[in-house]
C-alpha cells in the first residue's frame, strides 16, 4: 500500500485544516521544502490540495503566481496527485501541464459526470474521483455543502464511468488524529475494479495498517506526519 504525505497549500503556505475548516488551519510553512522532506523521507507520491480553489475557485483564478508551488513541487520528480478546485476540463490539462501524474476531481464528479467521461477518455488511468462524506453522503465546494447523494453510490457511479481510483475521505474525521472510518472504506473498496485511497482520520500506524487490511491501495497520511506521531519511514512500513 502506497503512503501518500498530505501537502495542503493555501495562501502558498503548508497548512491543514480541521474537518476542512478554514477558521481552524495550521500552517507549517513552506510547500516546496515540506515536499523535499517528504522525498527524502522515502515518499513514492505525494498528494496536493489546493485549499484555496477548493473552497474560493470562483475568486481564485489560476495564476501562475498561484500555481508556482504546485508547478515547483512536480518539478522535483516524484509523482503527484493534485487536487482542489478543478472544474473543467481546462484545469485539468493545465494542472497536466505543470506536471501532475494523476489529478483529482471533487465537486464536479457529483456536479457534471459528462465532465469526468470526459476528463476519464482523454486521460485513461490518470484521472482519481474525491469521494468525501459527511454521514454517509456526498460532500462538495470546498466540503462546504452536503448533497443528497450516498458517497458508496457516488463511487460505484464513477466506477461505471471507467474512472478507476478514488479517494475516499471522512470530513468529520480529517484533521483529527481519531482514527479512520475502516467500515465506509470498504464499502468502497468491495467495488469490483475500483482502487481506493484511504483518508481522514489517520492517527496511529494501526489506522495506516488497517486500511492496509481491508485492501486499500493507499493512505493518506497529513496531520500525524506534521505532528510527530510517527515519521514517514515507519508508515511506509506498517503500509507493506
Amino acid at each position: 500500500m502506497v503512503i501518500y504525505p498530505a501537502i495542503d497549500i493555501q495562501n502558498g503556505r503548508c497548512a491543514r485544516l480541521l474537518q476542512g475548516r478554514e477558521e481552524n488551519s495550521t500552517v507549517y510553512g513552506d510547500p516546496v521544502e515540506m515536499a523535499r522532506r517528504w522525498i527524502g523521507s522515502g515518499a513514492e507520491w505525494l498528494h496536493l490540495v489546493d485549499l484555496d480553489g477548493a473552497i474560493h475557485r470562483d475568486a481564485m483564478p489560476d495564476s501562475a503566481e498561484r500555481l508556482k508551488p504546485f508547478a515547483d513541487i512536480c518539478a522535483l520528480g516524484i509523482p503527484v496527485q493534485w487536487g482542489g478546485g478543478v472544474r473543467a476540463v481546462t484545469d485539468i490539462a493545465r494542472r497536466f501541464e505543470l506536471g501532475a501524474a494523476r489529478v483529482i476531481l471533487g465537486t464536479v464528479a457529483l456536479t457534471d459526470p459528462a465532465l469526468v467521461r470526459e476528463a476519464r477518455r482523454r486521460y485513461p488511468g490518470r484521472i482519481v474521483c474525491g469521494v468525501d462524506a459527511k454521514d454517509g453522503r456526498a460532500a462538495m465546494r470546498g466540503w462546504l455543502e452536503t448533497s443528497r447523494t450516498d458517497a458508496v453510490e457516488l463511487a460505484r457511479s464513477m466506477r461505471e464511468s471507467g474512472v478507476e481510483w478514488v479517494v475516499y475521505t471522512d470530513i468529520a474525521r480529517d484533521g483529527t488524529l481519531g482514527g479512520v472510518n475502516v467500515g465506509e472504506t470498504a464499502r468502497l473498496v468491495g467495488i469490483d475494479g475500483l482502487s481506493v485511497i484511504g483518508s481522514g482520520g489517520v492517527g496511529s500506524l494501526d489506522d495506516i495498517k488497517a486500511l492496509r487490511d481491508i485492501g486499500c491501495k493507499g493512505a493518506i497520511v497529513g496531520k500525524a506526519l506534521y505532528e510527530g506521531r510517527f515519521t514517514l519511514e515507519d508508515a511506509i512500513r506498517a503500509g507493506e
